[in-house]
């Protein structure tokens, strides 16, 4: 059998999923939000020891929301919090939400995360009128399924380690109708790359060229736990929840909360095959998983050998979702990457 990325080798290649950017260039920040077609299913697994979130609670297994309208991934820090807001409004308005009763206020489900990029160059000097809830709101009217990756949205003021960090997205097809999606915003206080060398970490998850290419030669040993530490100290980037990389990753098969859980938790070791280190005190590392629904999967012994499969798939694709991201910025900024 074989498999490879979905046409778009994105997220959105996870049928009725869509992204939405909206960028505030003199600030040097934005705002990333997903957007399912329905109430889909919904977990959440937090990694890092300094997360910035809003309503992950509600995707607890053993609570009574089962499905979530969108995802707000955004800079800002505290203040990006209110981007949700933002969504949370507009979607409400277009009468998208959870009814309690058939005649009731739609109430949308948006949780959201927030990265660390207020020390990222641009005009932080806001007062009491922070740009994110505008910025929530157009990055409603901007869901597509075709968006930008790099230096865009919630990856506008992103770094990884001492280079630039962003957006990026992958797919991967699983045969049997399954496929699986990953999309990243990258702020990572570790390095993307191994030591001494602009070889992605996420080297061997590589499909087609999509980060470089770059393989391995004679490369230095990967010895020192917290490469680059003292250069990171200097800029400020080693103070708790300063960096973060957010993560989601979607799948079109039909899972309960506790298994979109599962499939969060190991998404996570995505993050560790592309940062190094990762989950640190300084990282808010995050990542939400979401299932559509459209594909079934059997209800016997072979239901958790597939649960695994997604599971694994998602960890790869956003270890590719990450490399992409940091790479497409590096490009945009003019680096050598």
């Amino acid at each position: 059998m074989m498999i490879g990325p979905g046409p778009r080798n994105a997220i959105t290649d996870v049928a009725g999923l869509r992204v939405g950017h909206a960028t505030d260039a003199r600030a040097g920040t934005g705002v990333t939000t997903l957007f399912p077609d329905g109430p889909w299913t919904a977990a959440v697994d937090i990694g890092g020891g300094g997360p910035g979130i809003r309503e992950t609670e509600t995707l607890a297994p053993e609570n009574l929301v089962s499905g979530v309208h969108a995802v707000v991934l955004t800079g800002g820090s505290v203040f990006g919090l209110a981007a949700a807001d933002g969504v949370t409004a507009r979607l409400a308005a277009r009468g998208i939400g959870l009814r309690l009763r058939p005649e009731g206020h739609a109430i949308p489900i948006v949780p959201a995360a927030v990265l660390h990029d207020l020390s990222a160059p641009g005009d932080k000097g806001w007062g009491e009128e922070p740009p994110y809830r505008a910025l929530g709101l157009a990055s409603v009217d901007a869901a597509n399924a075709a968006f930008a990756l790099g230096s865009v949205g919630a990856g506008r003021g992103a770094r990884v380690g001492n280079g630039a960090g962003g957006i990026g997205t992958a797919s991967l097809a699983l045969g049997d109708g399954l496929i699986v999606g990953a999309l990243a915003a990258a702020n990572a206080v570790g390095t993307a790359f191994m030591p001494g060398s602009d070889v992605f970490w996420a080297w061997p998850f590589e499909i087609d060229c999509e980060y470089g290419g770059r393989r391995p030669r004679d490369l230095a040993p990967a010895i020192e736990p917290m490469p680059e530490a003292s250069k990171l100290a200097g800029l400020g980037r080693l103070s708790p929840g300063a960096n973060t990389t957010l993560g989601v990753v979607a799948t079109n098969a039909a899972l309960t909360k506790a298994e979109a859980k599962r499939v969060a938790m190991m998404a996570q070791d995505g993050i560790a095959r592309a940062v190094r280190p990762a989950h640190t005190p300084f990282d808010g590392d995050l990542v939400f998983a979401l299932a559509s629904g459209e594909i079934a999967l059997p209800e016997d012994g072979a239901r958790w050998q597939r649960i695994a499969r997604i599971g694994s798939a998602a960890a790869d694709t956003l270890a590719r979702a990450i490399a992409r991201g940091v790479y497409e910025a590096m490009r945009q900024e003019g680096e050598d990457c």
